[in-house]
């Protein structure tokens, strides 16, 4: 039983540490693209920010914008 125990334990941990490589490879492979996009002039603070609001279901940002302009009214930055 314990056997079968430790066998389990040991898969589960190998596919867990080959699953953070991939995601580790995958980071590096986002990382590059940014960098793609800085070297031809864009800017990849924007570009993160942008790729975060297009996660967003549409409601939820038009209301984030809304809330965002009557902010920057209210502080005279509009």
């Amino acid at each position: 039983m314990a056997d079968a125990t430790d066998d389990r334990l040991r898969l589960l941990i190998e596919r867990i540490e080959r699953l953070e490589e991939e995601k580790k490879g995958i980071s590096d492979d986002i990382k590059d693209v940014y960098l793609e996009g800085k070297a031809v002039g864009y800017d990849a603070k924007i570009m993160r920010q942008i790729v975060r609001l297009r996660k967003m279901p549409p409601d939820d940002r038009k209301e984030m914008e809304a809330i965002l302009d009557l902010y920057k009214a209210a502080l005279g930055l509009g």
